[in-house]
């Protein structure tokens, strides 16, 4: 149990836990890591019977961590102080895990069975950002779970030490479900009834918008696929489509498209390609470092991906670019060096100057790449550009 200036509703809350472990006939603890109370909620755990954790370093997954760290058992069950969760719940997630489930996430929200007491919940929470977040956590990286946000939370030891999870706040509990979801950890759900919190001396210590936002930003940095790939691709298509729409003399109610759209759409590609660049430095990076698995997917694509590939590639298109920038200058030399028709000589201009871009970002990012790859390659991981 996280705890910080929780003196209100501490001991209901280790009492519960105690008495359910005596009735389930489970062998166990309580470890209280307390996370700086100065109200009195560390000689209230020890006088219940519960281990403390004194936990310098602020934050909820910091306490977290600290006390997963010190905690003895094969199963652990997590589970905030505030008395909303009810502990006396707890042997349905041992049930579960001994099924072989790796993690057992709690679920408040009907949708998954779950119950919200009256008061229990912000309307915010409840009726917009937990189901919103959890539809994208299921979306983008498979979590198969109905109530993302839930605090109480039972995992094994192993599986929990294999995740190795690097976040200290908040998202600590989110990073877990994702990263488990993604090395295919098998996790299940248990229906639980959400009670209104019995703190009397503070008030809950979420915030809505910044805990909301801090949840979105996690996702995008833990999704290149969403963060980078799929905006790039868009912006790409967008460029195309302007390409397309110049060089077939395109017009719309009477608008013509030309030089001028031409430079709208060398812009949309070059942001485009550069995102998608970053996809593809962000995925080497996370697989290198241990912060994403090696999926079947992603070694496919490092199969297709390696150094001398990427500078061929870049070098033809900078050939190209170059070609038509040299056709340019041919075009300005028979015109003596003077006036051109300026919608003319855009038309090779641009694509000449947008492919020399392309192709100059390609060889560079082939290069910083395979020094991203290897780390991977002196360890074995087959994240690396050579392979």
């Amino acid at each position: 149990m996280p705890c910080l200036n929780e003196r209100d509703t501490l001991e209901t809350c280790i009492r519960k836990a105690q008495r359910a472990m005596a009735v389930a006939g489970i062998q166990g603890e309580v470890v209280v890591a307390d996370n700086g109370s100065s109200d009195g909620s560390q000689a209230i755990a020890r006088a219940c019977g519960a281990r403390v954790v004194n936990v310098s370093e602020r934050g909820y997954g910091n306490a977290l961590r600290a006390g997963i760290a010190v905690s003895r058992g094969t199963y652990v069950l997590m589970g905030d102080a505030d008395d909303s969760y009810d502990f006396s719940e707890l042997a349905p997630f041992n049930d579960k895990l001994r099924q072989g489930y790796g993690i057992v996430q709690g679920c408040r929200l009907p949708r998954g069975g779950g119950t919200i007491n009256p008061g229990a919940m912000p309307f915010l929470h409840r009726w917009l950002g937990n189901p919103m977040f959890s539809r994208i956590a299921n979306n983008w990286f498979g979590v198969p779970v109905s109530d993302i946000y839930c605090g109480m939370r039972g995992f094994r030891r192993d599986v929990y030490d294999g995740l190795a999870l690097r976040c200290t706040g908040m998202e600590f509990a989110t990073e877990m479900l994702i990263r488990a979801s993604l090395s295919e950890v098998r996790i299940g759900e248990v229906p639980i009834t959400l009670h209104k919190d019995g703190r009397v001396a503070h008030p809950p210590h979420l915030r809505t918008f910044r805990d909301g936002w801090r949840t979105l930003r996690f996702f995008l940095l833990y999704s290149p696929r969403w963060l980078f790939l799929l905006p790039g691709l868009a912006l790409i298509a967008l460029g195309a489509l302007g390409y397309v729409a110049v060089y077939s003399h395109f017009t719309f109610r009477g608008m013509r498209f030309d030089a001028h759209s031409l430079l709208f759409a060398s812009l949309a590609a070059i942001m485009g390609y550069q995102a998608v660049l970053f996809a593809v430095s962000a995925w080497t990076f996370a697989t290198a470092e241990g912060l994403m698995p090696m999926t079947p997917r992603l070694r496919r694509w490092y199969a297709r991906i390696n150094l001398e590939r990427g500078v061929i590639l870049g070098m033809l298109a900078m050939l190209a670019g170059g070609a038509l920038l040299v056709a340019a200058i041919l075009q300005w030399r028979r015109a003596s060096f003077g006036d051109l028709n300026y919608a003319e000589t855009m038309r090779v201009v641009i694509p000449g100057v947008t492919l020399t871009a392309l192709g100059f970002q390609t060889v560079l990012m082939s290069f910083f790449l395979s020094l991203l790859g290897m780390r991977s390659l002196a360890t074995g991981t087959p994240a690396s550009s050579e392979e």
